[in-house]
């Protein structure tokens, strides 16, 4: 952990965190239109879920060694 922290600056961690914001925005429209359409249902929940999973992993990480506030 100790190389991770070195290597993500402030700059750095802001635009994780805005990938991170991105990626989760677009987990929620994959929901959204799994919920709307009956045939999406199964492929947009789980494509939604995994968007979801991975965009707060990339927040979580742009906030403790990122430095973002």
């Amino acid at each position: 952990m100790l190389t991770l922290a070195i290597t993500i600056r402030a700059h750095t961690g802001t635009r994780l965190a805005e990938v991170g914001e991105a990626v989760g925005a677009v987990g929620g429209l994959a929901l959204l239109v799994g919920a709307i359409t009956p045939f999406g249902r199964r492929a947009g929940q789980a494509v939604g879920g995994l968007a979801l999973a991975v965009g707060f992993v990339c927040l979580v990480i742009a906030t403790r060694w990122g430095h973002f506030h």
